[in-house]
């Protein structure tokens, strides 16, 4: 096992979070729901992981594009709190508006309203790859590889393996994903992304491994050779905003370091607990799991 860290590039669209906590329920037209709980937090995949592999020892680097005001000051103490790289960042035009996500938390469960705008990320070349010597690069949503694929030519160029999350579009099709989930080392769709990607006609085992986040029923893992599972934790759910984002960092870091897949899996499922502890998907202040009451279920 290496004795640093690899350092690693996530990239994708960098969102303001706007959560909603504690909710009675979740709302329906023509009425209206009422909560105390709310935050605005930095968030999206590819900054929640990044946030994570840095709390875990990574050199680790985010590309994507910083919004403009108000909502970039509203994200400017989590961005400096997460003590991740942002050179590759660049800024997002104001022309494009906001990018923000409304995020409603009641329970284990979620749902969110999302606003893209303008690009995914800055463009990444050989030289940026070869200059900070990633040797690994993460994508926070497929849709920001579909719309970029240059990316996996930069990182195979120089030898750096790829990871990608799933994240949802009901646009998704078989035709429009295999071709780039296929290229992937490691694919990290969540329970309800994979029957959605099923139904359309991809097989179960995507990438070269494939790494399907169930919640509370804990995450699988699926490859040309093996099916493993590990359980979930058990802790008191604050939001689950970001839970499969970190649950990334915790399987990557450990797999990038040749630990077994076994324990990979188990180390997604400790970062991923440590995150629905607090609001939001990424927390300074966040109690490591080894000091969290918990239970394996």
């Amino acid at each position: 096992m290496s004795h640093e860290n690899p350092p690693v590039l996530s990239v994708g669209r960098l969102y303001c979070d706007l959560i909603f906590t504690g909710l009675p329920r979740m709302p329906t037209l023509g009425t209206e729901v009422f909560t105390d709980g709310f935050g605005a937090h930095a968030g999206g995949g590819a900054f929640i992981t990044a946030a994570h592999l840095a709390q875990l020892g990574h050199r680790s680097s985010l590309a994507a594009m910083l919004p403009a005001s108000p909502f970039g000051e509203l994200m400017r103490p989590d961005l400096t709190a997460s003590q991740i790289d942002l050179s590759l960042c660049a800024p997002l035009p104001a022309s494009e508006g906001p990018q923000i996500t409304i995020a409603m938390a009641k329970g284990e469960d979620r749902s969110f309203l999302t606003r893209r705008a303008g690009g995914a990320f800055p463009k990444i070349r050989v030289d940026d790859i070869a200059k900070y010597r990633f040797k690994h690069i993460h994508i926070g949503e497929i849709t920001s590889l579909i719309a970029d694929p240059e990316i996996l030519k930069v990182a195979r160029s120089l030898d750096a393996t790829v990871s990608a999350d799933c994240g949802w579009d009901d646009d998704f099709t078989a035709d429009a994903l295999q071709p780039f989930v296929g290229m992937l080392d490691v694919f990290l769709p969540n329970e309800a992304e994979m029957k959605v990607l099923q139904s359309s006609g991809l097989s179960d085992r995507m990438g070269a491994i494939t790494v399907v986040k169930r919640g509370s029923a804990g995450a699988t893992l699926l490859s040309s050779d093996q099916t493993l599972t590990a359980p979930a934790i058990k802790v008191d759910v604050e939001d689950t905003t970001g839970a499969g984002d970190a649950f990334n960092a915790g399987f990557l870091s450990r797999w990038l370091n040749g630990a077994s897949l076994q324990t990979c899996l188990e180390a997604g499922n400790e970062r991923g607990a440590v995150a629905v502890t607090t609001r939001g998907g990424f927390s300074a202040v966040a109690t490591p799991v080894s000091e969290l009451d918990i239970a394996r279920e």
